[in-house]
């Protein structure tokens, strides 16, 4: 009974207007706000923004984000699809279904990912409807309707939101931006006006993306004055686009304040190696910073472990070992030290193997040679410590790609490789 109500629920939001008798709503709604005594009552504005929702609506048919194909067959009964095909979006594969005026996007588990309104009613319906519900407001003098006004306009943000994902999944990277910004700028006009930081990040990041970085500044500022960081990333986008506007000591500034809150951040400590190898600066400041980090928190394991990280990407093997080893000292159950340690030995293992390819000379080569076997012999300690430490499965995959590859190359020195390389081979392929 409970989901026979629940399909009834369904069925019944999905009963939209079709776009022509939204239109005409539209044009009858329009019509009253040209009546100067209609004009000044809140309700003629709300009904025109109403309208215009229902416009917005109306191509995308009976289909709902989240809804299932047999689902959808059922409620769209002669309704069919003038042609399906596959699509990648975003490195993901979708089945795109093609209607009159809209395409619906499947997933992999046949379900409704994506409405694209190819046929809208008015291009701009967002836009009016916003301005149809500020209008509202401003003749709402008692504020009887604040309460239908903000839902109204904070609807009108999530649709800017909606599109600003379906943007993005296009890769239209500069128009995703547009939206996301006309949603927190929406947000914040509602008779209960709400910052939206996710809105302001993403208008952020996808102004970033489309290389459109006097746009992005202002945006990843606003956040950081608002105390959102995305765990650092927003200090990382802000240092890069100092970086491309050629603002350097503006981008190292920005980074080492975001190291200094979020020095494990990935991005924070890449952009500042890269930044101290191009600008020939000693990296002693960055040394400094993670140290007053590592007085602040002396058990934190994690922060020994981007320290060997930081001494590996600068190239001193013997500083970044014993980083990473004190990271498992310190806590037994961390595996990223011995992961780290793995990583370093393999990587000098691909460097000398390139060496090898390049070099003529039999001595010369047959010693290189003995150099890449024994860096490869030292990476399968440390990746088979982290691989019993860790309780992740999806990182016991990732480290057996490793150990795969290593005992494949010495599977002829005796059984006990023949028998890792089985072991390592089984589970990347299988998983755990």
């Amino acid at each position: 009974m409970a989901l026979a109500v629940l399909l009834t629920i369904q069925i019944a939001d999905a009963q939209v207007k079709t776009p022509a008798d939204a239109k005409k709503a539209v044009e009858a709604a329009v019509a009253a706000t040209e009546n100067p005594k209609k004009a000044a009552k809140p309700a003629t504005w709300l009904k025109l923004g109403n309208a215009y929702m229902d416009a917005y609506t109306a191509p995308m048919g009976n289909g709902w984000i989240g809804a299932n194909k047999q689902e959808l067959t059922f409620i769209m009964g002669n309704v069919k699809p003038t042609s399906t095909q596959n699509v990648t979006l975003a490195g993901e594969t979708y089945s795109k279904e093609t209607y009159k005026t809209m395409n619906y996007y499947f997933n992999a588990n046949n379900q409704l990912a994506i409405i694209e309104v190819t046929k809208p009613v008015y291009k701009d319906v967002l836009d009016r409807a916003l301005k149809a519900y500020i209008e509202a407001g401003k003749t709402d003098l008692n504020g009887k309707k604040a309460k239908d006004i903000d839902a109204g306009i904070k609807n009108v943000a999530s649709k800017y939101v909606e599109q600003g994902m379906n943007a993005y999944m296009f890769s239209d990277f500069k128009g995703a931006s547009a939206n996301f910004e006309k949603a927190a700028a929406a947000s914040e006009a509602a008779p209960n006006p709400v910052i939206d930081t996710m809105a302001i990040y993403n208008a952020g990041f996808t102004a970033w993306m489309a290389q459109d970085f006097q746009k992005a500044e202002p945006f990843f500022k606003r956040c950081l004055d608002l105390g959102y960081a995305e765990d650092g990333e927003v200090y990382a986008k802000l240092a890069d686009i100092y970086s491309k506007l050629d603002r350097q000591e503006d981008s190292k500034s920005i980074l080492e304040k975001g190291f200094a809150a979020f020095p494990q951040n990935q991005s924070i400590i890449i952009g500042l190696i890269n930044y101290y190898i191009s600008s020939g600066e000693q990296p002693d400041e960055l040394f400094s910073l993670l140290d007053v980090a590592k007085k602040n928190e002396p058990n934190n394991a994690s922060l020994y472990y981007v320290e060997g990280d930081i001494h590996s990407k600068l190239g001193h093997k013997d500083e970044a070992i014993a980083a990473y080893l004190k990271s498992n000292e310190i806590n037994p159950d961390y595996e990223f030290g011995l992961i780290g340690i793995g990583i370093l030995y393999y990587n000098e293992a691909l460097e000398i193997q390139e060496k090898a390819a390049n070099e003529f000379d039999d001595a010369k080569y047959m010693k290189l040679i003995e150099e890449f076997e024994a860096a490869l012999m030292n990476a399968i300690e440390p990746f088979e410590k982290a691989f019993n430490i860790t309780k992740d499965n999806q990182i016991k995959v990732s480290i057996a790609e490793y150990l795969k590859n290593i005992y494949y190359r010495f599977r002829d020195k005796g059984t006990q490789y023949e028998e890792g390389y089985n072991k390592y081979s089984t589970i990347v392929e299988n998983g755990l």
